[in-house]
């Protein structure tokens, strides 16, 4: 979380995509009560609404992207499409920098860094 407010207090938004949400809401609502539940995605959503969080869609050709790197990294099964789809949004928009405890994103040589 320090790593995100540092980032809003110099005026910077972080980027995800509607897989990265997708995943995070169905984890959320496993996990936590209805209501603490339901007051994460409001508050996701007024971070999007405010410009804090850049929320990128998978668009086709982004899908395209992550299929073609599903197979260019066929010895790495264990990579998600999730992070694959953010492999490619992250190529697309010149990204380095993830907040992620996924050691995917350093290992395939594609120059992402951890920012935490």
């Amino acid at each position: 979380m320090a790593t995100l407010q540092a980032r809003w207090s110099a005026g910077q938004s972080v980027v995800t995509t509607d897989y990265v949400i997708d995943e995070t809401i169905t984890l959320v609502f496993r996990r936590l009560a209805f209501p603490k539940a339901r007051r994460l995605l409001t508050t996701m959503d007024a971070s999007v609404e405010r410009g804090f969080v850049d929320l990128q869609f998978v668009s086709p050709e982004r899908f395209t992207a992550a299929k073609r790197l599903r197979l260019k990294y066929r010895d790495k099964p264990r990579i998600s499409f999730t992070d694959l789809t953010s492999f490619a949004v992250m190529r697309e928009l010149g990204l380095t920098d993830v907040i992620t405890d996924d050691d995917h994103f350093e290992h395939v040589g594609l120059g992402f860094r951890k920012a935490i």
